[in-house]
């Protein structure tokens, strides 16, 4: 295989109903698959319930499924503020995303099972935080059910939810507006709830025998060089790279950067449903770099 080999055959960053995504999971697969994603991952928001069901659209699919999850972590750096002026942002994410993938885990097994104890206390805390902010709109002349947000929802319940239900009150004309006027970061019905340490989750999904990515830098206005270090420092594995928010030459920046650093790369369409103009699949990127058991997997399908 080809040092400079290049591939659209995989797609590690999806969600589904079961978080913040707008299809189901079968929905999802079928189209990755329409896409010619041969290696998918399903990577909802601090919650592995479409494990199973992804396996099984996967296979029935033809791709090969990667169990895959994106942890909400706390900021690991704090934002360059020459590096947000330059990417034309007023502010960082507040929260800093780890990509987790298991290709070889054994479901039921005692890694799994430990791994979704760990992880369970994120999706749980998403409920008390949904009801304070829930409990904001009320007082700023907003009423919204609780029961509603939550039964748009899977299992991991989130500021879209709750955009789409100020939407059907008639409060907002779109989820953009409802982010940008009242529940977007740093705005009055915001609330922060608690986070793992980037190095914290790394840990947990190691031990569960996984391996980790840091999902779309570009988000978190970090000096590419003092990422890099941060990653190193942190134990992640990979950097996502090549994500659909990324320019052609921030993408090389990264990818140079993580080579250079013998950092993993990955890569993600971030698809979370038609309905935002996104599309699955078609991310390009380089076979050589991929984390190695993706690697050892791409062998089997291109040699």
């Amino acid at each position: 295989m080809g040092c400079n080999m290049w591939t659209e055959a995989f797609d590690l960053h999806s969600h589904s109903t079961n978080s913040d995504g707008e299809h189901p999971v079968a929905d999802v697969a079928k189209m990755m698959a329409e896409s010619k994603v041969q290696f998918w991952s399903l990577t909802d928001h601090d919650t592995i319930s479409g494990w199973s069901s992804g396996r099984q659209a996967a296979e029935s699919e033809g791709m090969k499924f990667i169990p895959g999850v994106e942890i909400t972590c706390m900021p690991g750096l704090e934002a360059n503020a020459a590096v947000m002026e330059t990417r034309q942002r007023d502010r960082a994410s507040d929260s800093w995303h780890l990509l987790a993938y298991f290709p070889h885990i054994e479901f039921s097994s005692k890694g799994h099972m430990d791994f979704e104890a760990w992880l369970a206390p994120l999706g749980q805390g998403r409920i008390p935080r949904m009801k304070t902010m829930v409990q904001r709109l009320e007082e700023l002349g907003m009423p919204i059910d609780f029961d509603a947000v939550v039964a748009r929802a899977g299992d991991s319940v989130g500021r879209p939810h709750l955009a789409d239900e100020m939407i059907a009150a008639g409060y907002v004309e779109t989820r953009q507006q409802a982010f940008d006027e009242w529940i977007g970061d740093g705005k009055p019905v915001h609330i922060t709830r608690p986070k793992p340490s980037i190095a914290e989750a790394c840990k947990a999904v190691h031990e569960a025998g996984g391996f980790t990515s840091l999902a779309h830098p570009l988000y978190y206005c970090i000096d590419t060089a003092d990422l890099v270090q941060f990653c190193l420092d942190a134990g992640v594995d990979a950097i996502e790279c090549f994500h659909r928010s990324h320019s052609d030459a921030y993408r090389h920046e990264l990818w140079s950067a993580a080579k250079k650093a013998e950092l993993g790369v990955t890569c993600g369409s971030d698809f979370h449903g038609r309905m935002y103009n996104q599309s699955p699949g078609r991310m390009a990127v380089p076979l050589s770099t991929l984390p190695p058991s993706l690697n050892r997997m791409a062998k089997l399908l291109f040699e």
